[in-house]
């Protein structure tokens, strides 16, 4: 535990001295490309009130349907109805207008088995918009649709033309040592893990900016409030399970630090 603490306090000094968001970026238009209903606020809603205060133009794409969160309890359709309120009111308590919510209904697990139409579908959203960034998922990430939904994005830029920033986000990045411990941990993993994270560790490696959300860190967890089926047991069942499940709330912790982090890299357009 002390261990985990001191690596935690390094950690956060170091993302406390990477590259801040200048304000030109803030005001950049932007496409965050969510995976399910709900990343868009964790990986990156302080970023998005940030950029609203600074009047950028922000669109959100949510690429699944949310239809198997909770299927044992609600019928799919009806929950794919009720997750895209939730996203709405999300948004909005993000400062983001219905108007610029977008759910591309892809099912929710099976991304991976769309890639083909799904790009195609992203590169008409680039097209239309022309944003000059795009939010994506991390490429690490170890969620399945969440790689599929760098994947996508990242294949349509091949065949986009104009230059425009990606910021990888980090979600299901942060369900590791030392931010989290499983109790599914042996000795061995917990001293291999220990040993990596002396090492240097792909957190610092890999993110270069960062985005000061402590003065709208309430607004952003308001936001993360209206997801509220992923939030809230809306039947009394131990089963029905919420993100403060995941590692007994440690995980969720940690999109309410004082920065939100990303890896930016720049497409610089296709060669047409």
């Amino acid at each position: 535990m002390i261990l985990r603490k001191q690596l935690r306090d390094r950690y956060l000094r170091q993302i406390n001295q990477l590259e801040p968001l200048s304000e030109l970026d803030l005001a950049a238009s932007a496409i965050v490309f969510a995976p399910h209903q709900d990343d868009e606020t964790l990986g990156c809603g302080g970023t998005i009130i940030r950029k609203r205060e600074a009047e950028a133009e922000v669109k959100i794409v949510f690429m699944t349907d949310g239809s198997r969160s909770h299927d044992r309890f609600i019928p799919e359709a009806e929950l794919i109805v009720v997750r895209q309120q939730e996203a709405v009111q999300a948004a909005q308590t993000l400062n983001v207008d219905a108007e610029n919510v977008v759910f591309l209904g892809f099912r929710d697990g099976e991304l991976s088995q769309s890639l083909t139409k799904a790009i195609a579908q992203v590169q008409e959203l680039l097209l239309q918009n022309q944003p000059q960034q795009l939010f994506i998922p991390y490429i690490r990430e170890t969620h399945p649709d969440h790689l599929a939904t760098n994947q996508i994005v990242l294949a349509a830029l091949t065949n986009y033309e104009p230059e425009v920033a990606v910021y990888e986000y980090p979600v299901w990045y942060w369900h590791h040592f030392p931010w989290t411990q499983s109790d599914r941990h042996s000795q061995l993993n917990y001293l291999k893990a220990s040993i990596k994270a002396k090492l240097g560790w792909q957190l610092i490696q890999e993110f270069n900016y960062r985005v000061a959300i402590e003065p709208v860190k309430s607004q952003k967890q308001l936001a993360l409030a209206q997801h509220q089926t992923q939030m809230k047991r809306l039947i009394d069942d131990p089963n029905w399970g919420i993100l403060q499940d995941v590692s007994n709330g440690e995980w969720l912790k940690c999109f309410f630090q004082t920065q939100e982090i990303f890896r930016r890299t720049i497409n610089t357009g296709a060669k047409l």
